[in-house]
């Protein structure tokens, strides 16, 4: 029995029963050491029943060892590798060294454990200590943990804090755990320690503060050798003296035995057994510690009663005899667990080992653990004698620390190395300064160091420097730098680069001929077959600058498409920008919030804050455009706060749509207006036609006529249709001129701009009393902005309307059975309409075939079809 646990355990027992009925949960249990976290844990298994049960915990000393924890949780489960989509099977079996090396891609592990829990579901995830689990597996599981739905696979991940690295898990459910109350805290101790006195058991209730375990073992620690003073010892630290004082009573060799289990990473009896025993102990010495309760011997494990059981063990024991512990296993083990036993008896530098620590940091980055690579790297570089070779392993983990994400970790390597490897540490200092929004320093190390390197070099500086200052709106600064590169060999791409940033600034400073000259240039010369990644998102960028909608929709659905195929999630996030915002602007919108949304959930998986903010903005846009007020100022708070442009700009221009929507003209004019004539207006040209309206609603036609006369010369110069049909409503407006309304309206444009044209025309008609015209239009425009989902617009049109004393607002239409649907059984439906399976758009999508089938089932009956076969012929 739990005391005290009543609302914990009936939360656990409730997600027991959802997962025999098919639906997943993860759940993070957090509080201090001997708080209940494993006994909550222990329950679930208990309670389990029927439904089997992964166990696993993670291990302080094998922290920095790759996919460690991951391969220990699964254990037999990933027998059932063969069940798996080809790329994930092989990316698994490569992280858990079941096979070759996978494609170092961590994401695309994360999907094959996804797959592999659903494909062995119902079923139970317990993971004690997942603070000390390593970072590929930590990443992993909680990749598949954040998309479990319908798998019936129920996750619990035990965490300890304080006094232990932090665990963050954005996006599942939490339960902090804290002290007994009183009532529960003395039923436990009198169940447990019925023989101290009412003094005694008074004053442990006061040391024990309410923590369970420390009830227990301090009340455990008087009867055996009286009264313990706590003062202001943390509660950890008094259960771990408690646990130190029952080891110190055992025989010596039960000592030592203790202590290479501690110091073990595999749990395996044979593995510790034969180390204990080239010190001298034996299997007869496990019975003590069994009595005691220290430890158990199960199924040819070796597990200790408690985590903090092995703490107390370990850290008690003298530095000595802990090495020799360590040189014990690494006789027993091998592959990278005896080159880390190694490391861990090295009392000095040994360049034997520190060569084996890099050999085996290289093969961690196969599976893609960086942040093993960083540690191995780390540790080498310590055991290093040679201060150049020193120097260059220092750089390598700062580097691999950079792509853990571990930015504190590689900035206090930076400052340790020498000078050996200044191109690559000048690099990582670039990208450090670029998690802290500093641009302008990054780019400034970056060029720096580009003026002492060698050309090959120089080039890789520089293609990082003009990105950083393209980011920072430094132009002169992007200019110089294309030029430099232009002189040197293969510097062709930087000065592209440079090229495209300069274009895109002249078009937002107004000097559209200019621009465009350098962007057909560039249009002209496509990247050839097999270029680097980003060279083709730039592309696709530069038609969408140049307003060609269609030749960025076309570079960037083949981009997304082959990297959906490779499960490369990485490059994902900055390529749905640039989809998404071609969904915008044809008027998809949906398709847009779905695309979107997808690709904030990728960004916040990969750690990638620059497409963040974009997608926000896009989604700011689009809740602008529906009038959900609230839902767009959330959206663009990050991005104005963070005041990085484009997503700045952007979110500035969200919101000023959405006033323009709602009437409230002058607070559109001001923030726009403000934007325009800032600093950094990097990405305003599509935001002019808003500020158009808004300053004619004012009566500010100086101002309008200005915007109004740069859009012009970009619709003329782009040869872009919908350009041109906006710039006509633009003069329209300012002219109130019938013809101009009425050719904006015949012109070719898209979706929501046409039915905009529409409105303003019937709006200017019904002024002129021609009716029957003005209601044409009108019910156009209600009728497209009501598809579109743009509530406020579809209002004023119904509005106008009901102005000319029509009383329906709009025609009946086809029922939008798309708006039925959730955006995941959309996106399920849409990829089961083309004939792809479950397997095949779970990949596609990022989820378990279960869940696919899950969408499709409740999608089926909303859309009135009863079959796969149905779905192609909806036209979603």
């Amino acid at each position: 029995m739990l005391h005290g646990r009543a609302d914990e355990t009936a939360l656990i027992e409730r997600l027991l029963s959802e997962a025999r009925e098919g639906r997943s949960a993860a759940l993070v249990i957090r509080g201090e050491a001997g708080i209940g976290k494993s006994a909550l844990l222990g329950h679930a298994a208990a309670g389990a029943g029927d439904l089997p049960v992964l166990r696993g915990s993670g291990i302080e000393s094998e922290h920095e060892l790759p996919y460690a924890g991951l391969s220990l949780l699964l254990g037999r489960t990933a027998e059932r590798l063969d069940r798996l989509p080809d790329g994930q099977a092989r990316a698994l079996a490569g992280a858990l060294g079941r096979g070759p090396a996978g494609s170092g891609d961590p994401f695309l592990v994360g999907l094959a454990v996804l797959t592999l829990l659903a494909e062995a579901g119902p079923l139970v995830v317990l993971v004690d200590d997942a603070q000390w689990l390593d970072q590929a597996s930590a990443a992993a599981l909680l990749f598949a943990a954040r998309r479990l739905e319908a798998e019936g696979v129920v996750m619990l991940l035990a965490v300890r804090e304080p006094y232990a690295p932090v665990f963050p898990a954005p996006g599942l459910r939490e339960l902090r755990l804290g002290g007994l109350g009183e009532g529960p805290a003395r039923a436990l101790l009198a169940e447990r320690a019925a023989g101290l006195s009412p003094l005694e058991r008074t004053e442990v209730l006061v040391e024990a503060m309410g923590n369970p375990l420390a009830l227990v073992e301090l009340a455990a620690s008087r009867q055996r050798s009286g009264p313990y003073s706590a003062g202001l010892v943390p509660v950890q630290s008094r259960i771990q003296q408690a646990f130190a004082e029952r080891v110190a009573a055992l025989p010596a060799a039960t000592g030592t035995l203790l202590l290479v289990a501690a110091a073990d990473d595999t749990g395996a009896a044979v593995t510790v057994l034969a180390a204990a025993a080239r010190l001298g102990a034996g299997p007869a010495d496990l019975e003590p510690a069994e009595r005691a309760a220290l430890l158990a011997a199960t199924g040819g494990r070796i597990a200790f009663g408690h985590p903090l059981i092995r703490s107390a063990v370990y850290q008690g024991a003298p530095l000595a005899r802990r090495l020799a512990a360590h040189a014990a296993l690494a006789e027993v083990l091998d592959g990278e667990r005896r080159v880390w036993h190694l490391a861990a008896a090295a009392p000095g530098p040994d360049e034997e080992v520190a060569a084996a620590l890099e050999a085996a940091a290289e093969r961690a980055r196969d599976k893609g653990g960086y942040a093993a690579v960083a540690a191995a790297y780390e540790r080498a570089a310590a055991l290093t004698p040679d201060p150049v070779v020193r120097g260059r392993r220092r750089i390598a983990a700062a580097s691999a620390a950079t792509e853990a994400g571990q930015f504190e970790r590689a900035a206090a390597l930076l400052k340790e190395s020498g000078l050996e490897e200044r191109v690559q540490s000048a690099k990582l200092r670039a990208m450090l300064a670029e998690t802290r929004d500093d641009a302008q320093d990054a780019y400034r190390i970056l060029l720096n160091e580009s003026d002492h390197s060698a050309p090959e070099d120089a080039v890789v500086l520089l293609r990082d420097a003009v990105a950083a200052a393209w980011r920072n709106n430094d132009f002169s600064c992007v200019e110089m730098m294309g030029e430099f590169a232009r002189g040197l060999p293969g510097g062709g791409p930087v000065h592209t680069l440079a090229r495209a940033a300069l274009a895109a600034n002249r078009l937002d400073r107004g000097e559209i001929s200019g621009a465009f000259a350098a962007l057909r240039e560039l249009l002209a010369d496509p990247p050839e077959e097999g270029a680097a990644v980003q060279d083709r998102l730039l592309f696709a960028r530069l038609h969408l600058i140049a307003g060609d909608v269609a030749g960025a929709f076309g570079t960037i659905s083949w981009l997304e498409r082959d990297s959906r195929e490779h499960g490369a999630l990485g490059v994902l996030p900055a390529m749905l920008v640039v989809l998404a915002r071609c969904q915008v602007f044809t008027g998809a919108h949906r398709e847009a919030g779905l695309t979107a949304g997808e690709g904030l959930r990728i960004a916040a998986d990969t750690g990638q804050s620059r497409p963040a903010l974009e997608l926000s903005g896009i989604l700011a846009e689009l809740a602008a455009i529906e009038g959900d007020e609230a839902r767009c100022a959330e959206l663009a708070a990050e991005p104005l706060a963070r005041g990085l442009a484009p997503a700045s700009v952007h979110a500035a221009a969200a919101l000023s749509l959405l006033d323009l929507g709602l009437g409230r003209y002058e607070a559109a004019f001001d923030r726009l207006a403000a934007v325009v004539s800032g600093e950094r207006p990097t990405g305003v040209l599509a935001a002019l036609p808003t500020l158009v309206e808004a300053a004619v609603r004012l009566g500010r036609h100086d101002r309008a006529k200005q915007a109004a006369e740069t859009y012009a010369r970009f619709a003329a110069e782009s040869g872009q249709p919908w350009a041109e049909a906006v710039s006509l409503r633009n003069w329209a407006l300012i002219g109130d001129d019938l013809e101009l309304h009425a050719r904006a309206v015949r012109h070719e444009s898209f979706p929501f701009d046409r039915a905009r044209a529409a409105l303003l025309y019937g709006e200017r008609l019904r002024r002129e009393r021609r009716t029957s015209e003005a209601r044409a239009q009108l019910r156009t425009a209600a009728e497209e902005f009501e598809r579109l989902r743009a509530h406020p617009w579809a209002e004023r049109a119904r509005g106008e309307l009901r102005a000319t004393g029509e009383s329906r607002a709009a025609r009946d239409h086809a029922p939008d059975l798309a708006g039925r649907l959730t955006a995941q059984e959309l996106q399920a439906v849409r990829l089961a309409a083309q004939g792809l399976s479950n397997r095949e758009i779970g990949a596609r999508l990022f989820l378990s075939p279960r869940t696919v089938g899950y969408h499709l089932y409740n999608a089926f009956p909303k859309l009135g079809v009863s079959s796969r076969g149905e779905l192609a012929g909806l036209g979603l």
